[in-house]
């Protein structure tokens, strides 16, 4: 079996797998929620902007974290070095148990949704055919993962291509209608600001993936900072694009109350095959999202079970293939588990965020932490701005796992409970398997001496 990555992917092919992560069908789906969050045209493309920027200064810290540690799992491996073996463990597990299953389910949902509108043969059971369209994407692009390296990094490459250029064609779009003047009134607001912030940082999140395959990456000393800034500045640039050609075909009030804004838009222009158009594009959008989840998550589940007994299984690396196809197999199936009983995007967004950005924080603080408990350790990148980049992306990891926590224990408090139920089943696994066997051998040493 082989006991190492191998070293395939290169700049272009480790943007695509950034870029095309970042853009699902948050974009297609959130806009409006957005919008009505913010409150105003001007504040549409304020949150935008402002999501992108830190989105670019958290990028900037796993930047030099994964230049510095280019292994497979990348958070898995920084948190255990930061803090100790545990908390690594903790991430693997909410990565495997929670995080990365609901993710994949939630972008699969959102291909089924838009892929019954161009075919569905199963529309007299809609709840039936949205979830066989969903179950197939996961167990497709899974089975392309799982033949190799470079059939997944091809599809994901077309997939990212295709669907960059879709959102450019929606900014071309604006360009053949004329301007709706921006409406002067403010919105009061579906939401609060501090959860329309989060629906933004959920569309670009992704940035943070290239960490979780840099042991695959060509002269990952140079090509993993390229990577992560030109992965998030590529999507900023898009996103603020494609929200201003929303909001100039659509105007503010349009675009905060359209039920399906990107069809809504081009179909001004396209009457007839709009709807068409845009269900193609989102199909391919979420499909590159779900690839990607997949190819970078079996990394971080590979680096769990290389270093975890209970996770063996999911430790092994094929020699043939080269790449870990338990751990692919494994996480298709939660997701998959995931599918028979989804609530919305928002609920499922609301219920990951506050794992998502807890470690998102720990993530960042090592930088800081590792900085001083491991300074003789070459970095070949340092984060531009430090500590001030990397302290303000702190502060926002904090201010918004309080909002969620917030409002999901206003609005849905037993999903915190099953939330809580699940890392504990984590820790209660850790616990008995490692903890158990760590003080067994203590023992049989001090027994020897």
């Amino acid at each position: 079996m082989q006991t190492a990555p191998k070293k395939e992917l290169s700049l272009f092919d480790s943007t695509c797998i950034i870029v095309g992560i970042i853009i699902g069908a948050g974009i297609y789906k959130l806009a409006p929620n957005i919008a009505t969050g913010a409150g105003s045209w001007w504040g549409v493309l304020a949150i935008w902007a402002i999501g992108g920027l830190l989105s670019l200064f958290g990028a900037l810290g796993y930047a030099e974290l994964a230049t510095a540690y280019p292994k497979e799992g990348g958070d898995y491996v920084y948190l255990s070095r930061a803090y100790g073996p545990w908390t690594g463990y903790l991430f693997g597990w909410g990565q495997l148990a929670i995080i990365r299953p609901g993710d994949i389910a939630i972008m699969a949902f959102a291909f089924a949704t838009y892929a019954r509108e161009i075919f569905d043969p199963l529309k007299t059971y809609p709840a039936y055919s949205e979830r066989i369209y969903a179950a197939a994407a996961v167990i497709v692009l899974t089975a392309i993962n799982i033949l190799g390296v470079k059939e997944g990094k091809w599809t994901q490459n077309i997939l990212t291509t295709v669907k960059a250029l879709g959102l450019l064609a929606i900014f071309a779009v604006a360009l053949f209608v004329k301007p709706v003047a921006p409406a002067v009134t403010e919105s009061a607001g579906k939401f609060p600001l501090s959860l329309a912030l989060v629906f933004v940082l959920f569309c670009y999140g992704g940035w943070n993936e290239m960490a979780y395959v840099a042991a695959e990456v060509k002269n990952h000393r140079k090509n993993i900072v390229r990577a992560l800034v030109l992965g998030a500045t590529a999507v900023t640039v898009l996103y603020l694009l494609v929200n201003g050609a929303f909001l100039y075909i659509l105007g503010f009030v349009g675009l905060a109350n359209s039920q399906a804004v990107a069809s809504d838009a081009v179909s001004t222009v396209f009457p007839n095959i709009g709807g068409g158009l845009i269900s193609a594009l989102v199909c391919i959008s979420a499909l590159g999202a779900v690839s990607g989840l997949i190819f970078t998550g079996a990394r971080i589940s590979y680096a769990l079970g290389a270093e975890h007994k209970a996770f063996r299984l999911l430790g092994k690396w094929n020699e043939r293939t080269g790449t870990p196809i338990w751990a692919l197999v494994v996480q298709a199936l939660i997701a998959i588990g995931l599918i028979a009983a989804l609530g919305s995007i928002i609920d499922t967004i609301v219920y990951t965020a506050a794992p998502v950005y807890t470690f998102y924080l720990a993530t960042s603080l090592a930088v800081i932490v590792l900085r001083r408990k491991e300074p003789n350790i070459e970095r070949p990148y340092r984060v531009t701005g430090y500590p001030f980049t990397t302290i303000i992306f702190c502060a926002i990891c904090a201010f918004l796992i309080y909002s969620t926590v917030t409002f999901a224990w206003n609005t849905q408090p037993k999903s915190l409970c099953v939330l809580e139920g699940v890392l504990l089943i984590g820790m209660a696994i850790y616990c008995i398997t490692e903890v158990r066997t760590s003080n067994s051998h203590t023992t049989k040493n001090a027994q020897n001496k």
